[in-house]
């Protein structure tokens, strides 16, 4: 009696602390959405093969103030990369291909810039950003939404792209390979890159409530608007994710189905009905590091190594194995952490574009498990990102002061022949700047809703004011003049070190039509 009387109190202590952390977990996640001014965000945890937490908080928008759920969808964005390695591997498995296949064996249209590397690139090199592409170079074939390129047209204009490394030599994360990842997929299987998805991996897993796409669940009310911070303050921003951009980013889930897919994870890669998807020979190349980067000497996780698997982030922390991705688009983030020796996994989607909100949780949620004293990340996150945010206010106001201050030298500002008219970058396509009354504007053919005002700056430039200010990429645009002083080409470069990587303005090499 004694013994059962200790059993008795040993459980009802271990209830009694496990509500004490999930109510400390749960102010955390409320004053994490206060301090990064994010509407909405779902946690789940998974431990020991059992969903300890699964929750909502704030609202799913703005504009309804519906409530955020555990069952609301997110854009999971390049949390998306896992799935596609995941196809790839099945098609493995079933003997289909090889990682190590050539890319023009599937695709024999497709071509890099290099005539060595067209030859030679294979399947593995697309999905483990060592192509030699630069970081995010290319998206503005897809990014911003609303885009008119095909996948077609991508893997055609992979051509044009020159690499900014040699191959196989650094480790730059780049959507645009996953994009003619996912058409690998097609081609071998007949089926679009989100119905593989869906067929092949979502319905055997259980994950009931996901889509491939964007637009294949346009008919679910309980899903997010996304959000941006614009003048200082979160907004609802349209969210219609290109098809184009599906296997690099695509996937509509929830903390239900994205737990139940770290569950399937944890556990070999096996369904809950027992059938194994993957092989084990398939796993260890999907979680085995491909391409390294460098790690900081010092850092808070003691960590060793860090690269990238096969659609995976890999990592040490405090000596443990770490298989980690986020995920973002335009008003949406998402972090997806496994550590598979401690059967633990965490998930964090989000719909706000503040990775300092999802860093907050998943690490203090990690640490607890760790057995690190609180490190209080939701203040280290909140002074870090005050003094980043009124560094890249800094960037823009002196951006605009030096216009505005431009505007009053009439004598030195570029006349409209010198500059109006079309102009053309060999991968993007034709950008127009035309005269509109007292202002000038810039439209772009194959990205309509990359539109804006040119604001004068110097002899020779403008900035780029975008109609649409949740992209907060407002952009220098600088002129190259011919003996006449008629402009023959065109660079941009964003003003400030908010701007997403992926309006790759850098790479394009703008020339007059």
């Amino acid at each position: 009696m004694k013994q059962k009387l200790s059993l008795f109190f040993v459980l009802v202590s271990f209830l009694a602390f496990a509500q004490v952390e999930e109510k400390k977990l749960d102010e955390l996640i409320q004053n994490t959405l206060k301090t990064f001014d994010v509407p909405g965000m779902s946690v789940g945890i998974i431990k020991d093969g059992k969903i300890i937490y699964s929750k909502g908080f704030g609202v799913r928008s703005l504009t309804s103030k519906q409530p955020m759920d555990d069952t609301t969808l997110v854009g999971i964005a390049s949390n998306s990369k896992a799935f596609t390695c995941t196809a790839l591997a099945i098609l493995s498995d079933e003997g289909k291909l090889n990682w190590d296949d050539k890319v023009s064996k599937y695709i024999p249209e497709f071509q890099m810039n290099d005539a060595y590397v067209s030859q030679n690139v294979t399947i593995k090199d697309l999905v483990t950003h060592r192509a030699g592409l630069g970081l995010g170079q290319g998206d503005l074939m897809f990014f911003p939404e609303g885009g008119n390129l095909t996948v077609n047209d991508i893997v055609h204009n992979v051509r044009y792209l020159k690499p900014e490394n040699p191959f196989r030599t650094t480790l730059d994360y780049n959507n645009i390979m996953f994009i003619v990842a996912g058409e690998v997929i097609t081609r071998i299987s007949g089926l679009s890159w989100a119905e593989f998805v869906e067929q092949k991996i979502m319905k055997p897993v259980g994950m009931n409530s996901s889509f491939g796409s964007y637009n294949r669940a346009k008919a679910v009310a309980n899903k997010i608007d996304a959000h941006a911070p614009v003048d200082g303050k979160a907004i609802a921003v349209p969210h219609d994710w290109n098809e184009t951009g599906n296997a690099a980013g695509g996937i509509m889930s929830n903390i239900k189905d994205m737990t139940t897919w770290a569950e399937f994870l944890l556990n070999g890669f096996i369904t809950k009905e027992g059938k194994k998807l993957v092989s084990d020979k398939q796993i260890q190349q999907l979680w085995n590091l491909q391409i390294a980067s460098p790690v900081a000497m010092k850092n808070p996780y003691d960590t060793g190594f860090y690269g990238y698997g096969l659609g995976w982030f890999l990592s040490d922390v405090k000596g443990h194995k770490q298989i980690q991705h986020t995920g973002g688009l335009i008003g949406t983030v998402t972090q997806f952490t496994l550590i598979p020796d401690m059967k633990l996994g965490i998930v964090v989607l989000t719909n706000q574009q503040s990775g300092a909100a999802f860093n907050t949780i998943t690490n203090t949620v990690k640490d607890s498990y760790l057995g690190i004293a609180d490190r209080n990340w939701l203040k280290t996150y909140g002074d870090r990102m005050s003094k980043a945010n009124a560094e890249y206010e800094r960037q823009k106001k002196d951006a605009f002061a030096k216009s505005d201050a431009f505007k009053k030298e009439k004598n030195l500002q570029p006349k409209q022949e010198q500059f109006v008219g079309k102009y053309n970058d060999v991968w993007f396509g034709d950008v127009e700047i035309a005269q509109q009354g007292n202002t000038y504007r810039i439209s772009c053919q194959n990205s309509p809703r990359l539109k804006g005002e040119l604001l004068p700056y110097s002899s020779n430039s403008f900035i780029i004011k975008w109609d649409d200010r949740s992209y907060d990429a407002d952009a220098y645009i600088t002129f190259t003049y011919n003996e006449n002083g008629k402009a023959e080409s065109a660079k941009m470069k964003a003003i400030s070190d908010i701007t997403d990587f992926s309006f790759d303005f850098d790479d394009l090499d703008l020339k007059r039509k």
